[in-house]
């Protein structure tokens, strides 16, 4: 999953996003709405984070221009406005959730992941495939009932084509949505993951690799 955090103060943003990506996400920063709606023409998002009060205007009005046309990714507002009146006008203007500074990062955290979930189809709290489960929440993955070390980024890939069992998945959907803007161009980061996955899961296999496309969860990893 990936997410777009913009805050113009450096410090924060950096804290945020190293705890994002720590729970499997990729992050995409921006410390302007001008950045921020470069970044929105040009990739596709799970959720925003939006400090409210940025160096060229406030967000509450660039994510109500933006909802108006027809744009649905989850929006979570950060502020140190604490009233009644700032909140219910986050809501009114697009927002999806409003979180006071100073916050707890963890809290971010599972607000942000929360948002995720909600974009795009409807995913139940636990994905299950075979003998292969993921729960998402708790970020666990279990193997016949085995609970298995994933890294942040083997999570993220993993829960990503869970979603969609028995597809072809495209590599290049996986980069855009497992990887952010400062991901090398033209590595092979995804086959280096999918091959610690493979043999984390362990045998039988349940990634298939479909030739010129990428890859496919399947309990038959030999059909083409």
């Amino acid at each position: 999953m990936r997410v777009l955090l913009v805050e113009d103060d450096a410090d924060l943003r950096a804290a945020v996003a190293v705890a994002l990506r720590g729970a499997a996400l990729a992050v995409d920063q921006a410390d302007d709405l001008a950045s921020a709606d470069e970044m929105l023409c040009t990739n596709n998002y799970d959720c925003a984070v939006f400090d409210r009060m940025l160096p060229d205007g406030d967000a509450l009005g660039f994510v109500h221009r933006r909802r108006r046309g027809g744009w649905t990714v989850p929006v979570l507002f950060l502020t140190a406005r604490d009233s009644v009146a700032d909140r219910v006008a986050g809501f009114e203007h697009g927002g999806d959730d409003y979180l006071v500074k100073p916050f707890g990062v963890a809290e971010l955290v599972a607000r942000v992941r929360s948002l995720c979930r909600r974009s795009g189809q409807r995913r139940p709290p636990v994905l299950r495939y075979a003998d292969l489960e993921v729960d998402a929440a708790r970020r666990e993955v279990r193997r016949r009932g085995v609970l298995l070390t994933l890294t942040a980024k083997e999570f993220a890939v993993l829960e990503y084509v869970m979603s969609r069992p028995d597809q072809a998945v495209r590599r290049a959907d996986i980069e855009e949505h497992c990887w952010d803007a400062m991901a090398e161009p033209m590595s092979n980061v995804v086959d280096v993951v999918i091959a610690q996955l493979r043999r984390k899961l362990g045998e039988p296999s349940l990634i298939g690799t479909v030739r010129g496309v990428g890859y496919r969860l399947s309990t038959d990893v030999g059909s083409p």
